[in-house]
């Protein structure tokens, strides 16, 4: 992940959440401590994160309609899953995604 695609990720996350996310929040979100995580994301938005980061932000992302659901996270296109069913499906996990980013936030 490069710098601007964490920048436009803070601002489509914001968008899912209906909720303008700071640097803060971010920070928060990656587990950074409070004091200097907001100083670390704003370099990151500049030369991107670290992989670790990288790893927790991908997964996070998956609550925004920009970003693809991760293969290891995508059981709606199973066999088993009916593909009238299959929307419905990925619109609550976006749901379920959006609600932890809120409770993470607090």
């Amino acid at each position: 992940m490069t710098g601007p695609e964490l920048k436009q990720l803070r601002i489509d996350l914001s968008d899912a959440i209906e909720r303008k996310l700071t640097a803060a929040d971010m920070a928060k979100l990656c587990g950074l401590p409070e004091k200097g995580g907001a100083d670390t994301v704003r370099r990151w938005e500049v030369n991107g994160p670290t992989p670790a980061a990288t790893k927790v932000l991908r997964v996070l992302a998956m609550a925004s309609e920009r970003h693809p659901i991760l293969e290891n996270f995508n059981v709606f296109d199973r066999h088993d899953v009916r593909e009238q069913d299959r929307p419905a499906r990925r619109a609550a996990f976006r749901a379920q995604m959006c609600e932890e980013i809120r409770r993470r936030l607090g």
